[in-house]
């Protein structure tokens, strides 16, 4: 795959990767892509398919995983979710930095491919603020709240291994995570700004 290079984006909900995407996505307008994923969950309100996600059948999802056009793929909830590599190709195709927000399942899966990615993991300070931030956003139910935390819990003790990311934030500063963010993907964002010029 030609272009600059991916950026694959790890954590736990609630560790503020939205956050900080928004804003780097706002400060660097036209630089960065979303590779939309495939889920055969329902579209909650307000999600669209083809912008939030490729809503499809769980056999049809199954059939594109049998014939190999998946980058990664996991289950959660009873949910399958993936990343298609036309999806890549899309964003690649315009020039643009694809950003993939993948679990650490995902992460792994892709290791196995030639994407050859920037692997960036964005951790919560501790297992009590992320489960504070998850609560504060009234969105979960207990059950789905704590499955998230044990999803968490393996995600933290993951991401510790070596060699795994190019660069572990632990999100306790807003401020201090962006830059560390942006200082890690600035010269592929140059690349991409050259390029435009």
């Amino acid at each position: 795959m030609s272009g600059p290079r991916p950026v694959v984006l790890s954590g736990p909900s609630g560790a503020g990767k939205s956050t900080l995407l928004k804003r780097l996505m706002k400060e660097y307008e036209g630089v960065f892509g979303f590779s939309v994923s495939h889920t055969t969950r329902n579209p909650r309100p307000g999600e669209e398919d083809g912008k939030d996600y490729h809503f499809v059948t769980r056999e049809k999802m199954q059939e594109s995983l049998d014939n190999n056009e998946f980058i990664e793929n996991a289950e959660f909830s009873g949910n399958m979710y993936g990343t298609s590599k036309s999806s890549i190709e899309d964003v690649q195709a315009q020039n643009l930095i694809c950003i993939l927000d993948v679990d650490i399942q995902g992460v792994k899966n892709i290791k196995q491919t030639d994407l050859n990615p920037i692997y960036i993991s964005i951790q919560p300070p501790s297992m009590e603020i992320l489960e504070q931030r998850l609560r504060d956003r009234k969105t979960e139910t207990e059950e789905s709240l704590q499955k998230r935390l044990e999803a968490a819990r393996i995600d933290m003790e993951l991401s510790k291994e070596p060699g795994v990311f190019d660069l572990v934030i632990v999100n306790d500063d807003l401020e201090e995570a962006y830059e560390k963010l942006k200082s890690v993907l600035i010269e592929e964002i140059e690349k991409v700004q050259d390029a435009k010029k």
